[in-house]
């Protein structure tokens, strides 16, 4: 009989601090009287602890909105509270608990003067538990979770006292005594949440389907247990801290991970991305295996970090350090975070539409705005914005109606390049808002600056037109997005009538929104420009001063400036305005081609060519191709990022420069055989360097192909063709298809008198540019020059019907009536004498209209 009640009570003690050490409150009650019928522990007041405690858990279960802010829970309106405080004052006041017990009923008090606001008596209380019964290697699991409730209510019990009559060294004394219970504090609720896990994985394992047992994941730690693994890294964060709070998210989320604290490793994570974020610097940051920075942390007052200061009493398992990965910066270390934190709460997303989920349905919508918020600022620093937006799209499944992730998911993708889907996403934002005239503009944008959807920019611009007044300052942006649409439609299209349809609309629109917004640069400039395309180049000037008076230093304006003084012929000023404009923007590409144009004009294809030459260097230095051969893909630098990056005193791999096969000794053209030889070693050169070349953005390749290109211009206008052959040929290594590369390979062979050959090459350059300017003209006069005038004059009229203010197709026109004895031969002399007295250095139209 002794033996079955042995069992029968080792079976009910073992169930209760099962249950105990899960919190599953409610079962502890039917275990109570299963004891009391058994008869098990009659001669104390064990059972009464346990349902103090059960009332106690309960009580605080419902109440932790009011726990969070710190509200005193009164007798009154908290009759389990109430009864839970009875039964421990009669357990406390008879004294018949062993010590064992004896310290779970001082805890227990020790919690309920805390939730009522009567911090030092809970202070007292923590002072007389014997810590040292808890932490003993037998002691049950439910024992470390009290231990972790002994030192949080302890050290929030003394951040709570008042200290205004407290002397400064005292004070100090006590944030240390606080800050040390946090940590012991933090690793014993580690602790207690990887042995909970072993418990029950050995539990599920014995047992197939079990009554007692649940998921640690699914547990609700509670207020005071939360509070324990919070509470160290908050108090050093709020202190001022920030390494040291660093610090101790890193050590906290390097432990052994368990099924219970992924809630917490969630909300530790998205803290320390933040802190990273926000207060690390590139300069400034440690790596997360290492101590902080001793500069760090005399800042912060300290000598060592505080986890060194005070040893841990229950240290949790932490994952070893060997072959693991560790990020290189502040950025890198962050992001990683996020994108965990970011699977997380993902996975934990309530997308259920029920009404009884709309609370918890927005709590985690809030979880995973944050994470997506700091990510946002994490990939935005690298410019990994396609992976941005693939991260913002899986936030979709629960974020209907959610403007703020919608409209994230847009900006992303218009950053990514990716113009069709933020279109799309940015007028679902506009269905949401129809009342946000920046939205439609915004889509508006993409669609001329990225898709060239003339029609769908203008309906999207007449949208916040329609708007009027309720607009407010977007009206103005949207009459300038409007002008711009049509100035680009103007561009497009192939008949004069509807260009000069086009022009009109564009002036109209641009003078509207010049009168609603009179001092707005962009809008000046931009008015500038069209009357610059329209011809009307000294009626341009005076928007563009205006513009130039609002911002000085814009180089769009000054750019502009540089072509109109082009136009009127005074290539000096143009120049020195193009200089100006250099020496704040040196590295600008545009500015450097006109830059070679004026020169040529003023001093000759030489000094033209120095500066092409000047190019070459500066794309080299701009663009590392040693690097760019050779991907790191560890690196969370983007490649274009990474290649315009600076070299230190690393050699190049490619060696980018102009050729010259003169004889230096006499000047002359050096024989053809020698000239031939390195002709092929070049050749060879740039065989072997065409599968690096193709690193990167094709936009960094296609500025190389234009500085070849106009540097072979420029030999075929000073005569040599072997120079210019050798640039065309580099030219064509990158894009061997090009129009513009086409263009050149017949010229080249114009000049050397294979007319058949050159009318092949342009043949080819115009079907793949229909409408070429340049294309056009080359390929009428050389059928003129061939005989075929009728033919020619065909291309050239087309050339003109296309281009009405090209003086070159409107010269080649000429020739070919001419040709032919056509009385109309003068009038289109005349037509492009006067059109070449206002036509700048390089078209108008180079100049980028974009929002």
């Amino acid at each position: 009989m002794a033996s079955r009640v042995s069992l029968t009570q080792a079976r009910l003690e073992a169930e209760l601090e099962r249950c105990r050490a899960e919190c599953q409150w409610d079962k502890i009650p039917a275990i109570i009287e299963q004891m009391q019928a058994a008869k098990i522990h009659e001669d104390d007041d064990y059972g009464t602890l346990l349902m103090a405690e059960v009332l106690l858990e309960e009580c605080l279960q419902e109440n932790m909105d009011l726990l969070q802010s710190s509200t005193p829970l009164m007798d009154k309106t908290q009759p389990r509270l109430s009864k839970a405080k009875g039964h421990l004052n009669t357990i406390l006041s008879r004294g018949r608990l062993t010590p064992k017990y004896l310290n779970e009923a001082l805890l227990l008090m020790a919690k309920v003067h805390y939730v009522q606001g009567r911090y030092r008596d809970a202070q007292g209380m923590c002072a007389r538990v014997g810590l040292e019964l808890l932490t003993q290697d037998d002691q049950p699991t439910y024992h470390l979770r009290l231990l972790a409730e002994a030192f949080v209510i302890k050290g929030l019990s003394l951040d709570h006292q008042t200290v205004s009559a407290v002397s400064r060294v005292r004070l100090s004394e006590r944030e240390e005594d606080c800050l040390s219970c946090y940590l012991r504090a933090c690793d014993a609720a580690l602790s207690y949440l990887q042995e909970l896990d072993k418990v029950v994985s050995t539990s599920h394992a014995k047992t197939a389907k079990s009554t007692f047992l649940h998921s640690p994941a699914d547990m609700d730690l509670g207020y005071f247990l939360q509070a324990a693994l919070q509470s160290a890294y908050l108090c050093l964060l709020h202190r001022g801290h920030l390494a040291q709070g660093a610090h101790q998210l890193r050590r906290v989320l390097r432990v052994v991970e368990s099924r219970g604290s992924q809630s917490f490793r969630k909300a530790a994570a998205r803290k320390l991305a933040e802190v990273l974020l926000s207060s690390v610097g590139e300069d400034s940051y440690w790596p997360p295996l290492g101590p902080p920075p001793s500069a760090w942390l005399l800042r912060e007052g300290a000598a060592a970090s505080k986890d060194a200061m005070y040893p841990t009493v229950k240290p949790p398992q932490r994952y070893g350090t060997d072959g693991c990965f560790c990020p290189q910066d502040v950025v890198e270390e962050a992001v990683l975070l996020l994108l965990i934190t970011e699977s997380m709460a993902s996975a934990d997303a309530v997308i259920s539409r029920l009404p009884d989920q709309a609370e918890a349905r927005q709590a985690s919508l809030r979880d995973a705005t944050s994470v997506y918020d700091l990510l946002t600022i994490g990939m935005v620093r690298r410019g990994q914005y396609a992976m941005l937006s693939e991260c913002l799209e899986r936030a979709m499944k629960f974020s209907y109606n959610e403007f703020h992730l919608w409209h994230q998911l847009g900006l992303s993708l218009m950053a990514a390049g990716k113009g069709v889907g933020a279109v799309s996403v940015l007028k679902e934002c506009a269905r949401m808002r129809p009342e946000d005239p920046s939205l439609p503009l915004l889509s508006a944008k993409i669609c001329i600056g990225q898709l060239h959807w003339m029609k769908e920019a203008e309906n999207l611009c007449r949208t916040v037109v329609s708007m009027g007044e309720e607009a407010g300052e977007f009206l103005p942006r949207a009459y300038l997005a409007l002008g711009l649409c049509f100035s680009l439609q103007a561009s497009d299209a192939s008949l004069k009538a509807d260009r000069n349809e086009f022009n009109k609309k564009a002036l109209k629109a641009l003078n509207k929104a010049r009168s609603l917004d009179p001092h707005n640069a962009q809008i000046l400039m931009y008015l500038s420009l069209q009357l610059a395309i329209v011809r009307q180049v000294s009626a341009a000037m005076e928007p563009l001063q205006a513009a130039l008076s609002l911002r000085g230093d814009d180089l769009h304006s000054l750019h502009l400036l540089a072509l109109l003084l082009s136009a009127q012929k005074h290539h000096r000023h143009a120049l020195d305005t193009i200089n100006l404009t250099l020496g704040q923007h040196p590295d600008n590409f545009n500015l450097l081609f006109t830059k070679v144009k004026i020169e040529d004009v003023l001093f000759g294809p030489a000094a033209a060519l120095q500066t092409c030459e000047e190019m070459l260097q500066c794309w080299q230095s701009r663009y590392d191709v040693s690097r760019s051969s050779e991907p790191d893909d560890s690196s969370s630098i983007p490649i274009a990022e990474r290649m315009e990056v600076g070299h230190g005193g690393r050699k190049p791999s490619i060696h980018l420069t102009l050729p010259d096969f003169q004889d230096a000794s006499t000047g002359s053209q050096s024989h053809s055989s020698i000239a031939l030889s390195r002709l092929e070693a070049a050749l060879s050169e740039v065989s072997d360097l065409s599968s690096t070349r193709r690193q990167g953005p094709t936009y960094i390749w296609t500025i190389l192909e234009r500085i070849w290109l106009q540097a072979a211009e420029l030999f075929m206008a000073g005569g040599r063709l072997k120079e210019a052959q050798f640039c065309v040929a580099e030219a064509s290594s990158l894009f061997p298809t090009s129009p513009s590369v086409l263009l050149q390979r017949g010229r080249l062979a114009e000049l050397r008198g294979q007319l058949d050959e050159a009318k092949g090459l342009y043949d080819e350059a115009l079907a793949i540019h229909p409408t070429g300017e340049r294309i056009l003209v080359h390929v009428g006069r050389l059928l003129v020059k061939t005989g075929r005038v009728l033919l020619g004059e065909k291309v050239l009229r087309d050339a003109v019907q296309i281009h009405n203010t090209s003086h070159e197709a409107w010269s080649g026109l000429g020739e070919a009536l001419q040709a032919r004895d056509c009385s109309q031969a003068p009038d289109c002399f005349l037509t492009a004498l006067e059109l070449e007295a206002s036509s700048p250095i390089r078209p108008f139209t180079i100049i980028p209209r974009e929002l």
